[in-house]
């Protein structure tokens, strides 16, 4: 047995005893069936730690299904009962700037996804392997934050403090993994207030020196990059790592002519679609030459079933092939009602009919519902720590541990990620109350046993024992005496 797995064989161990446990066991065997290698992780062992740099990784991974909200509380946890170790040994894992976190993620996404990618189902759904790209606001309450500034949310329409996360993730229909994100700020549009920010207020916020070539400063130069230049290169990145995908789906503000050039220079099959701006980009038509958005509709119109109804998507709809900066792609129209706005599709994929380019784009839906579960269910975006290296290991862990839950949810039949999460942290909060019972039974046991003179272990032997109820219950704890 691998040293780095033990911990996963302890609590199999504890665990199997009892059905209702089933999902944190689940979870676990999950987590220890991934290989990880030490010398992948960017760190050596510290000389004076027990723990191995990917038991200290797999503990942190753990964390939220303890009910463990960050490295202060996990000593009072069920987990921390458990597994002794100081809090410091996580915040300096955290603040470690020569991880790899995309490494990590990369080595572990790599082996969920090929496991996904063999089961029949996934063979036999006939739907198209999606990349998808879209940013969400990171809320923060602390200005000393490092590299922190104000950011307009589009979601409540005003300048809040924070960062945007950029996120990569794959989706074959049915199971979302979150394969890569970055950090980033917004400039502003007042020179007086970069960021938003007065100068003193950016002269109180946290800063680091780093080393240029470590893992940490990469992150922190990727902060000052445009999320345009970021997004290709993440492509580019996953398919380097043998990433596979039909298209990649992104919403208007991410449409430009650049990405669809890089796209279609990928030595992969695939193709982009996404949604366009209705502004003032111009695209090439046979007939009628540059024509905006608004001008292609008005073409259409004028054509005989230019326009027509869909009674099954209860909506207008129309195509056109155009050329847009030198490529072919095909746009695609569509408006709710009568007096509707109209949106645009765009694809470099031209054999695509509307209804397929429809149903294919609705696949990006599902980075929304990945926002929202690792917000609601692990406090994506919550890590209020001033270190951006910090900010980086948080937002990576509660990646991972999202992709890890929707492996089990695919391979368990869970409705949802949110009811697998529900019986997973139910199990262990009866652990923790168990745990209490457990201390109260030995302060009594030992109480009574040095008031009659007996022996501990004897009397506690044979209370256990003489209750198959209790036997059951607390056999874990029997087996590895009071420090379990």
């Amino acid at each position: 047995m691998r040293k780095d797995t033990t911990i996963f064989s302890e609590l199999q161990e504890f665990f199997q005893q009892n059905d209702a446990h089933k999902a944190i066991n689940r979870i676990s065997n999950v987590m220890n069936s991934l290989k990880l290698h030490k010398n992948k992780i960017g760190i050596e062992k510290a000389e004076n730690s027990r723990y191995t740099t990917i038991q200290i990784l797999h503990l942190l991974l753990l964390f939220p299904f303890f009910m463990v909200r960050d490295a202060y509380s996990y000593s009072s946890s069920a987990l921390g009962n458990m597994f002794r170790l100081e809090k410091d040994v996580f915040y300096r894992f955290m603040r470690n700037d020569n991880i790899n976190w995309r490494n990590i993620m990369y080595l572990i996404n790599l082996q969920l996804i090929n496991r996904i990618s063999c089961r029949a189902d996934n063979k036999k759904s006939g739907k198209p392997v999606c990349l998808v790209a879209d940013d969400t606001d990171m809320p923060k309450t602390g200005e000393h934050i490092e590299l922190i500034g104000r950011i307009h949310s589009h979601v409540k329409n005003i300048s809040i403090l924070g960062f945007k996360g950029l996120f990569l993730a794959r989706t074959d229909g049915k199971t979302q993994t979150i394969l890569d994100f970055s950090l980033h700020g917004e400039e502003g549009k007042n020179p007086d207030k970069p960021q938003g920010m007065t100068r003193e207020q950016i002269k109180r916020r946290y800063a680091k020196e780093r080393d240029d070539k470590s893992q940490g400063q990469k992150r922190v130069d990727e902060y000052k990059i445009d999320k345009q230049t970021r997004l290709r290169d993440m492509v580019a990145n996953a398919i380097k790592r043998g990433i596979r995908f039909d298209y990649l789906l992104v919403d208007s503000w991410f449409t430009c002519k650049e990405l669809v050039h890089f796209v279609m220079r990928r030595h992969i099959k695939c193709h982009f679609l996404g949604m366009i701006k209705m502004g003032n980009t111009k695209y090439e038509t046979k007939e009628y030459g540059a024509l905006t958005a608004k001008g292609c509709i008005d073409k259409l119109k004028r054509v005989k079933k230019g326009i027509k109804y869909s009674k099954k998507l209860h909506c207008y709809y129309g195509e056109m092939q155009v050329t847009f900066d030198g490529i072919p792609v095909k746009l695609f129209f569509c408006r709710r009602g009568k007096h509707g706005n109209w949106n645009g599709l765009l694809t470099t994929n031209t054999e695509l009919n509307f209804f397929k380019a429809y149903e294919i784009y609705a696949m990006r839906w599902s980075i929304e519902v990945c926002f929202a579960e690792m917000k609601g269910l692990l406090n994506l975006g919550k890590c209020q720590a001033r270190n951006f290296t910090e900010q980086i290991a948080s937002i990576s862990l509660c990646s991972m541990q999202y992709n890890i839950l929707g492996y089990v949810k695919r391979f368990d039949s869970y409705e949802t990620i949110g009811g697998l999460f529900a019986e997973v942290t139910s199990g262990t909060k009866e652990l923790s109350i168990v745990e209490k019972i457990w201390l109260l039974i030995i302060e009594v046991v030992t109480s009574i046993a040095e008031q009659v003179s007996a022996d501990y272990n004897e009397l506690m032997e044979s209370a256990i024992n003489g209750n198959k109820h209790l036997k059951r219950l607390f056999e874990p704890y029997l087996k590895g005496g009071e420090a379990a």
